[in-house]
C-alpha cells in the first residue's frame, strides 16, 4: 500500500514547549492569612478610645449596675448627618454582651498623656472594672450615666441605632447624643503597629 503524500500546502507547527510561570507565593486557603492581616493592618496609624458605659439596674428603682470599659482603636465617625459613630466590640466580649441590653454608651477620646489607661482597659483577664474605674479622675455622663474622662481630648455620649455580625467582631453603630472637649489642645494617643505612640510635634 503505497503512502499518502504529504500536503505541502499545509505549514508544519512546531511542537510547543510548554512556558513555566513566575513563582509567586501561593494565596492563603481563604485569602490573607491571619498573620499577614493582622501585619497590614498594624501599618495603620489609629485613635484610641476608652468605651464606657453602665450595666442596667437588675430591678425598676434598684442601685445602679457596675460601670464596664474597653480600650478601642476601631472607632470612627460614620455620618455628620445625623451624628453618627462606629466603634467594634470582639463578639462575646463583657461589653459586647452589655451593649447589646445597654443602648447608652460613651466614648472618652484618649490624650497622649492617658496611656496608662489605655493600658489598663486592654488587659486580658483583667480584675473587676470597678477597680479598674476607682482612681480615675471622671464626670458622668447626664444621658449615659457612663464614666466620660477628665482630660480627654473630646468625650461623646451615644444611643445605639444599630448592630451589625462582622465576623468575630459587631460593629455598633451609635447615635452621638452629647459632645463636649475637655482638653482639645493635648496631642493625641496613637495605636501603631501593635504599640501606643506620642504623635511626634
Amino acid at each position: 500500500m503505497r503512502g499518502a503524500r504529504a500536503d505541502s500546502s499545509v505549514p508544519t507547527v512546531p511542537p510547543t514547549t510548554p512556558v513555566t510561570p513566575l513563582s509567586a507565593p501561593a494565596p492563603h486557603a481563604v485569602g490573607v492569612s491571619n498573620d499577614e492581616f493582622r501585619a497590614a493592618m498594624s501599618r495603620l496609624a489609629a485613635g484610641v478610645c476608652l468605651i464606657t458605659a453602665q450595666e442596667p439596674p437588675l430591678s425598676a428603682g434598684g442601685p445602679r449596675g457596675e460601670d464596664v470599659g474597653m480600650t478601642a482603636t476601631a472607632f470612627m465617625s460614620v455620618s455628620l448627618d445625623p451624628p453618627l459613630v462606629l466603634v467594634s466590640v470582639r463578639e462575646g466580649s463583657r461589653m459586647d454582651d452589655l451593649l447589646a441590653e445597654q443602648p447608652l454608651w460613651s466614648v472618652s477620646v484618649l490624650a497622649d498623656h492617658q496611656l496608662q489607661i489605655a493600658s489598663r482597659f486592654s488587659m486580658k483577664n483583667r480584675i473587676s472594672d470597678r477597680l479598674l474605674f476607682a482612681d480615675l479622675p471622671y464626670t458622668r455622663g447626664g444621658v449615659s450615666g457612663a464614666p466620660l474622662l477628665s482630660g480627654a481630648l473630646a468625650t461623646l455620649e451615644c444611643r445605639t441605632e444599630n448592630r451589625v455580625e462582622a465576623g468575630d467582631h459587631t460593629l455598633v453603630i451609635g447615635h452621638v447624643l452629647t459632645a463636649t472637649q475637655p482638653a482639645p489642645d493635648s496631642p493625641p494617643l496613637t495605636y501603631f503597629r501593635g504599640r501606643y505612640r506620642h504623635l511626634a510635634p
